[in-house]
């Protein structure tokens, strides 16, 4: 499907499955009905509609999802997402039948994007959908899960896999991120960063910073390019520029920009910025200090430059961005 911007109602369904664990399923429901509330506030009228799907009639837990469809009977779906399974994955692949894995098929051929977490992309591998793919699981299940699906690609290193419209989360957290660029690609990107923003508790990198794209490469491709991202990490807070650093690295400017580039699909000045962003965001969420004070400690002197850039990233000032983080990390701890 190719990227869109919503021109009708979007709908977004949740799988319930016996056995699930629940926290994988509320985090991405939340998220989306932030979403609906932020559309609803911009263009007075709702446009995502979410649903919560039943396959099987023993659903069972602590708390409890109440469906609002089955399988069946819901209409067809922009997205649908997998749950993340408690304990052993195998005994809920074994308790659903070969129809809901037919049903995936079919939705998915029809236009649905598939998003699985944790131990719950065995209910997508079981379905053979990722059979030729790379997937990413639960660490715990990594071994397991290679027996179980050899001929699909596990990418143990990476938090995030996406082979097409298929999406795999090795964790609720990943989840999230996977959750904010689905956001972008349908709604907006000020959407997606408003979400970002109310839930950034729950995300710490971005998606792409994750991710392992089918058939594109990555920044382990390129030693040059790890060797670069190693050391920008190490040095966000100094007045260094990428001179000195292809200096460091031992090659010339234009090599290292080309490299670069081919590596990871960005400019080293790009993604040079977007870490002092992201080191930005946890200094305003964790500190006190000033914003000229966490200006200078990700290496912008101008602490001007900085507050601009930053909002031209977020979309928000500094600090607004700290006092929407501080008044999250409030309820959460209430």
């Amino acid at each position: 499907m190719a990227n869109r911007k919503i021109t009708k109602v979007l709908k977004v369904g949740f799988i319930l499955t016996p056995g699930m664990l629940i926290t994988g399923t509320a985090l991405p429901y939340e998220m989306w009905s932030a979403a609906l509330d932020t559309v609803k506030v911009r263009r007075g009228a709702s446009e995502i509609n979410l649903y919560l799907i039943s396959v099987s009639n023993t659903l069972s837990g602590p708390l409890s999802l109440k469906p609002n469809c089955d399988l069946q009977s819901c209409p067809q779906l922009d997205i649908l997402y997998l749950p993340a399974l408690w304990r052993n994955p195998r005994v809920v692949i074994n308790q659903l039948g070969q129809s809901f894995y037919d049903t995936l098929v079919h939705r998915h051929g029809n236009g649905t994007q598939i998003a699985a977490v944790g131990s719950g992309v065995a209910l997508l591998a079981k379905s053979g959908l990722l059979n030729g793919r790379v997937a990413t699981t639960h660490w715990h299940y990594f071994d397991q899960f290679e027996r179980d699906f050899p001929d699909i690609h596990l990418k143990r290193n990476f938090f995030i896999t996406q082979s097409g419209t298929l999406y795999c989360a090795a964790s609720i957290n990943s989840l999230a991120d996977v959750t904010v660029h689905l956001m972008e690609r349908f709604i907006d990107k000020a959407a997606a960063r408003h979400v970002e923003r109310n839930f950034s508790h729950e995300i710490r990198r971005t998606y792409d910073e994750y991710r392992y794209l089918d058939g594109g490469r990555t920044p382990l491709d390129d030693e040059i390019a790890l060797e670069a991202q190693g050391w920008i990490s190490q040095n966000l807070s100094t007045q260094m520029n990428i001179a000195d650093l292809a200096a460091h690295l031992g090659v010339a400017l234009r090599t290292l920009n080309r490299r670069f580039k081919l590596a990871t699909g960005s400019s080293v000045r790009q993604y040079w910025q977007k870490e002092r962003i992201v080191f930005a965001k946890e200094l305003l969420g964790d500190t006190n200090l000033s914003i000229g004070e966490i200006s200078w400690r990700v290496g912008y002197g101008d602490a001007s430059y900085f507050s601009r850039l930053f909002r031209r990233e977020i979309s928000v000032t500094p600090l607004a961005y700290r006092k929407v983080v501080r008044a999250k990390l409030f309820r959460l701890a209430t």
